[in-house]
């Protein structure tokens, strides 16, 4: 199917390549200057790389359907990925081609942006090349993400329905569950014959969320309509279509779901249980072939560093140690006259601190994250000279895949302005979501951070795509945690109990770091993980749970968040010693998000240069 193109990405990237020639190729009978010959040679070949970098990123966006529906774009609107071996294969070749087409660059003729560009493409490029011995180590299906549940989540949150060739669209990736779900399993099969099989305990949750999936009319009979027919329902009855074709649409739909979806699902979950009978209950990546080189390789990726499993460890313990300090001043404040560990207790008991347990309680916590958001967007001109464009929606974590999600998360707007950046509240168990941690957390995912961050990086100008729309976790996640962080210094968090929250929230990262190389490195237990973060934090144990099987399927991952926020912090300090007076926390600011998300050595070079700039 011809499926047009919502966004103009696709015609930009055509223009912007049909003017880099325009520019490459034109002529001047005015004699130029040797300066200005430089400049202007300067400008032709970084014109040149810049159209190189856009042809890149969209024959990898091109590439992937899924990331097309990420992107507003519908060429392939009907399709999901092709997760074949085959698509794998070509993956790699393709990068492998990109890598010499980037090394045909003269670096030497490049202005200082393109530079950065160049130097950032070529080291993903190669690291895509060198961590393809990596292919097998994954999970492509658990409780954070999977194949699984991404067919329900993309349809009803990205798969937008504005005319009758949508909803088509919408139909033919319904049909194509059969096909992709059948590769998923070759995927899984492939891995678990080189003994690579996700723990037991994922496989509850992976069998449940896809149970959900064909749950509801109408996969059976029950009142409460499936979660896919109810979105198709809402999205197809809105459309400015004869009653005739939306009753059609639906029936194909309904015909989809039972013949397609269902079946598919079925065969899934048959196969997902057989994957359970031959998991064991090992947690670590040093379980892995050639686990060990993985996850220093993994650690190395994830932070952008060179630290080493033990300096990370450590780094943790320390940390940890600075936070209960911090703490303890809180309770002084707070008149509580017990230690810390009762101090604890009492945070994550009291009822005072969550809301009920039910709608009404769940609506409340929605409203009053939206209320902190709103103000702090009233006070952003304090600490920023730019703001994204891109609205922010605050929801709910939907039902169907709301018992195994985290805790919250941010998705993306969509380039055109079509779909809001959205953040996510995990609302399964109130117990999980205190009172006194909703603030930082709402900072986090939305203003002042991934929102800002993700947002502003999307809609810069003069930078290639693959910067505005690709992503180094320690600066993201460090940007995240930051973000918790400088709103005290604005004066927020003026309940002692939510500085309380915030630091909480702080310890929890800190504690991350402890035990995601504990279980990777140095062969944690499971039980041995939770009762870390039971022992050392206010939390829940529903959410030590939570986060130590998040770990065990993500190696590395959390570790991205404190040696990003601790590297930001260090920059700002370095800064403001260095330039006194001259230092302004809105251009620091500026400087952070202006080039887009940055591995950490390279955010640290922009700061230096910017720090020498400013001194001259």
């Amino acid at each position: 199917m011809s499926l047009k193109t919502k966004t103009t990405l696709i015609a930009v990237a055509l223009s912007s390549l049909l003017s880099t020639c325009a520019v490459a190729h034109s002529h001047t009978s005015v004699e130029l200057s040797p300066q200005q010959s430089k400049a202007e040679t300067a400008n032709t070949e970084s014109a040149k790389a810049n159209a190189l970098f856009e042809a890149i990123f969209m024959e990898n966006v091109m590439a992937s359907p899924v990331n097309q529906t990420y992107l507003g774009i519908k060429q392939d609107y009907d399709k999901w990925n092709d997760l074949s071996e085959a698509a794998a294969d070509a993956e790699l070749a393709r990068a492998k081609d990109q890598l010499a087409r980037i090394n045909a660059i003269d670096i030497t003729q490049l202005d200082e942006q393109t530079t950065l560009s160049f130097e950032l493409l070529k080291a993903r490029i190669e690291q895509t090349i060198a961590d393809d011995k990596w292919r097998y180590h994954t999970y492509p299906v658990n409780q954070m993400y999977g194949v699984h549940s991404m067919v329900a989540s993309i349809l009803i949150n990205q798969h937008q329905i504005t005319d009758e060739s949508d909803a088509k669209a919408y139909i033919s990736r319904l049909n194509a569950t059969e096909t992709l779900l059948a590769q998923l399993q070759t995927a899984l099969e492939i891995r678990a014959n080189k003994k690579i099989i996700a723990p037991k305990f994922v496989f509850g949750y992976v069998i449940a969320d896809s149970q959900n999936i064909i749950s509801g009319a109408p996969f059976n009979d029950t009142d409460k309509d499936n979660a896919l027919w109810a979105d198709a329902n809402r999205k197809i009855n809105k459309l400015d279509i004869s009653e005739d074709k939306k009753r059609a649409l639906l029936a194909e739909v309904k015909q989809a779901l039972i013949t397609k979806v269902k079946p598919a699902y079925q065969q899934f979950i048959a196969y997902a249980k057989t994957l359970e009978a031959r998991a064991d209950t090992r947690d670590g990546a040093w379980k892995l072939p050639d686990g060990e080189a993985f996850f220093k390789n993994a650690l190395s990726r994830t932070t952008t560093t060179d630290m080493s499993a033990d300096q990370i460890h450590d780094l943790g313990l320390a940390e940890v140690k600075r936070i209960h300090n911090e703490m303890r001043l809180i309770m002084k404040k707070v008149n509580y006259t017990g230690n810390l560990q009762e101090f604890f207790t009492f945070m994550r008991d009291d009822k005072q601190f969550y809301y009920p347990e039910t709608d009404v309680g769940k609506q409340a916590y929605l409203t009053e994250a939206k209320a902190l958001i709103d103000n702090m967007e009233t006070r952003l001109d304090e600490v920023f000279k730019i703001k994204p464009k891109a609205a922010l929606l605050v929801k709910q974590v939907e039902a169907f895949r709301e018992k195994s999600a985290g805790k919250a998360f941010y998705d993306q707007p969509a380039p055109d302005g079509s779909r809001p950046g959205t953040y996510y509240a995990n609302l399964y168990k109130m117990e999980a979501m205190p009172k006194y941690q909703m603030e930082a957390l709402a900072y986090h995912e939305g203003i002042p951070g991934h929102h800002m961050q993700i947002a502003i990086a999307q809609e810069l100008q003069g930078i290639p795509k693959f910067r505005k729309f690709g992503g180094y976790t320690a600066y993201i996640e460090g940007w995240g945690l930051y973000s918790e962080y400088f709103p005290k210094e604005m004066g927020l968090y003026a309940d002692p109990y939510s500085d309380f929250g915030r630091l909480s929230m702080e310890l929890w990262r800190a504690c991350r770091l402890v035990v995601d190389t504990g279980i990777h490195d140095k062969k944690w237990t499971r039980e041995q993980a939770i009762a870390y973060y039971v022992d050392n934090t206010p939390n829940a144990e529903s959410d030590a749970i939570k986060m130590v099987e998040r770990h065990i399927v993500m190696p590395s991952q959390a570790t991205a968040y404190k040696v990003g926020m601790i590297k930001i912090l260090s920059l700002r300090e370095k800064a403001k010693k260095q330039l006194g007076d001259k230092f302004d926390i809105r251009d620091f600011h500026t400087l952070v998000l202006k080039n887009g998300p940055l591995p950490l050595d390279v955010l640290e070079e922009q700061v230096d240069k910017w720090i020498k700039q400013q001194v001259i």
